[in-house]
């Protein structure tokens, strides 16, 4: 793949398939969930070698180093010799959800839960996510 000296964060972050398509990464941009050192950055914003970029997506959160510039977007193999997920384990959803996601079991044979049992089931998840 060509290399490109000049590269907007809204491209760069669409063509390594970090989202679907360029309008979600400069929606994104926008909406302050990328970030560099902490700071917001535009959609037009050059991206450079060895930058780190603090990336929201949902309830997931990477750090993306860039190792390469990519200008068009290529299949998911490709993609990953272009940047460096950097995100420290404690923070990947893996590990959140073996810690810290509550167990909940019934027992074999007891049906579908009732009305009042999905209500109870609820506010138990409701509470744990909420204090965490």
């Amino acid at each position: 793949m060509a290399e490109k000296e000049k590269l907007r964060i809204d491209k760069y972050l669409w063509a390594i398939r970090v989202f679907k398509t360029r309008t979600l990464a400069a929606d994104a941009c926008k909406a302050g969930r990328v970030k560099l050192d902490g700071v917001n950055v535009k959609p037009s914003r050059e991206v450079r070698i060895n930058e780190i970029y603090q990336v929201a997506k949902g309830p997931d959160r990477r750090m993306i180093k860039v190792t390469g510039l990519l200008e068009n977007r290529v299949d998911a193999k490709t993609a990953v010799n272009f940047y460096e997920d950097v995100t420290p384990v404690e923070q990947t959803p893996a590990f959140k959800s073996m810690f810290h996601a509550p167990v909940l079991t019934r027992d074999r044979g007891t049906g579908r839960p009732t009305k009042k049992d999905r209500r109870e089931i609820d506010e138990l998840k409701n509470d744990f996510f909420d204090e965490g």
